[in-house]
C-alpha cells in the first residue's frame, strides 16, 4: 500500500509539472503573438507617419539625390552581375529542351518574357533587399544607438522627415530602374548563352526577343517594381529607426530588414500575379 501510494504521489507530482510546462508554453506563445502583433501596428503607425512627413513643407531634395546616387552605386555591379548570370543560366538551362521540340527560335521571347514578367523583377527586388535594406537598417540602427536620432528630434531638423522619407522615396525612384537594368542585361546574357554553342547576331535576338513582347506585359511589372521599393525602403528604416540598445540592435535591425522584407515581398508578388492574372489578355 505505501509503494502504491508513493506511485501516485509520483504520477500527481509528475502531471503538475506537465501542467505547468504547458502553461508556460502557452504564455511564451501568447506572448510571441503579442509581440508579433504590436510590432505590425507600430509598422503600420510608422507608416503612417512617413507618409506625412512626405507631403509636408521643406523636403530634403538633396539628401533624396544623395541617397539615389547611394543606393545605386552601391548596387549597381551586384545587379550587373546577377541580370546577366539570370540570362546566361535561362538560356542554357532551357535550349536543349525547345531543341527536342524544333522550337529553339522561340528561345529569346521565351527568355525575354520571363525576364520582364516575373524573374528580373523578383531576384533584383530580393538582391535589393539584403543590399539595400540591410544598408538601412545598420545606419539608421547606429544612428539611434549612438543617439544621432534623439539629437536630431531636439535640433530644428526633423528625423522622419530627413532620415526616413528621403530613403524610402530613394527606394521607390531607384528599384524599377535597377529592375529595367537588370532586365536589359539579362537578355543580353541569354544572348552570349545562345552564342555558347551558336552564332546569332544580337540585332536578330533582341528584335526576335522583344517581337513576342507585348506592353501588357511590360507594365504589371513595372507598376509591382514600385511597391518593391516602397516594402525595402520601409522595412529596413523601421526596424533601423526602431532599434534596441546596444551595439547587437544593429546587427538584429540589419538582419531582421533582410528577412522581413524578402518575406514580404513574395507575398506582395504573389498578390500582384494574381490581381494580374484576373486582367484579360
Amino acid at each position: 500500500m505505501k509503494a502504491t501510494a508513493n506511485h501516485i504521489s509520483k504520477v500527481k507530482h509528475y502531471a503538475a509539472q506537465r501542467s505547468i510546462r504547458v502553461t508556460e508554453k502557452t504564455l511564451e506563445s501568447v506572448g510571441r503573438l503579442k509581440t508579433a502583433m504590436t510590432d505590425i501596428a507600430n509598422f503600420f503607425l510608422f507608416v503612417s507617419a512617413t507618409f506625412k512627413a512626405m507631403f509636408s513643407r521643406d523636403f530634403e531634395f538633396r539628401e533624396f539625390m544623395r541617397q539615389c546616387y547611394v543606393i545605386g552605386n552601391r548596387t549597381l555591379p551586384l545587379i550587373s552581375v546577377t541580370g546577366i548570370i539570370m540570362g546566361l543560366v535561362l538560356t542554357i538551362q532551357s535550349r536543349p529542351v525547345l531543341i527536342k521540340f524544333g522550337a529553339v527560335s522561340m528561345l529569346p521571347s521565351m527568355v525575354a518574357i520571363s525576364l520582364i514578367r516575373e524573374m528580373g523583377p523578383m531576384v533584383t527586388s530580393l538582391i535589393c533587399a539584403g543590399k539595400i535594406g540591410s544598408g538601412i537598417g545598420a545606419e539608421l540602427g547606429s544612428m539611434k544607438v549612438t543617439e544621432q536620432i534623439d539629437a536630431m528630434e531636439v535640433s530644428s531638423t526633423h528625423p522622419m522627415r530627413f532620415l526616413v522619407v528621403t530613403r524610402v522615396l530613394a527606394c521607390i525612384f531607384m528599384i524599377p530602374l535597377l529592375i529595367l537594368y537588370a532586365d536589359a542585361l539579362g537578355i543580353f546574357g541569354s544572348w552570349v548563352g545562345v552564342n555558347i554553342k551558336g552564332d546569332v547576331n544580337i540585332v536578330l535576338f533582341f528584335s526576335q526577343a522583344f517581337s513576342s513582347v507585348e506592353f501588357i506585359d511590360f507594365i504589371p511589372a513595372f507598376i509591382k517594381s514600385f511597391f518593391f521599393g516602397a516594402v525595402i525602403g520601409f522595412v529596413g528604416s523601421y526596424k533601423g529607426y526602431n532599434a534596441g540598445k546596444g551595439t547587437e540592435s544593429v546587427g538584429r535591425a540589419a538582419n531582421s530588414s533582410v528577412v522581413i522584407a524578402s518575406l514580404i515581398l513574395i507575398i506582395v508578388d504573389m498578390v500582384a500575379v494574381q490581381i494580374t492574372d484576373m486582367i484579360p489578355s
